[in-house]
């Protein structure tokens, strides 16, 4: 992972076999960003989607193999439990040109994936709501 800052914003490579999930958290602690926003484009080959059952209340998740681009990548850096808090949705295009997504569990980069982290002053955690069964935000 290549990393630069440029004002309140963060801007990032990552390489071939590297993950999104992992780096982003891994930048989230030892930069301290507790809240921002979270954009990017690249190419993953290995990508663990979510999707949540608003009935069960549970995710289900599914795991696709084989090149796909990255459409979007969008999300947010909220905090849970005084750390860094990832919540991100992804599209992708498969090689037949059809695209999808969902939430994001996990993402390994094929060729590369460009990102850029926006952060903000403040903080915005998060908390369950028995309602959901999600972490919503507390505003």
């Amino acid at each position: 992972m290549d990393i630069k800052k440029c004002g309140t914003s963060y801007f990032i490579r990552l390489d071939p076999g590297e993950e999104i999930i992992e780096n982003i958290s891994k930048l989230c602690v030892q930069k301290d960003i507790l809240l921002g926003k979270i954009s990017g484009i690249g190419a993953t080959n290995e990508i663990t989607l979510g999707l949540f059952d608003t009935s069960t209340k549970e995710y289900h998740s599914q795991t696709f193999q084989g090149d796909h681009e990255i459409l979007s990548l969008n999300g947010n850096i909220t905090s849970k439990d005084n750390k860094p808090y990832l919540h991100i949705h992804i599209s992708l295009a498969n090689s037949g040109h059809k695209s999808y997504g969902g939430h994001l569990n996990r993402a390994v980069i094929s060729a590369t994936c460009e990102i850029i982290i926006d952060e903000y002053e403040g903080e915005i955690g998060r908390e369950k709501d028995e309602k959901t069964g999600l972490s919503i935000l507390t505003l």
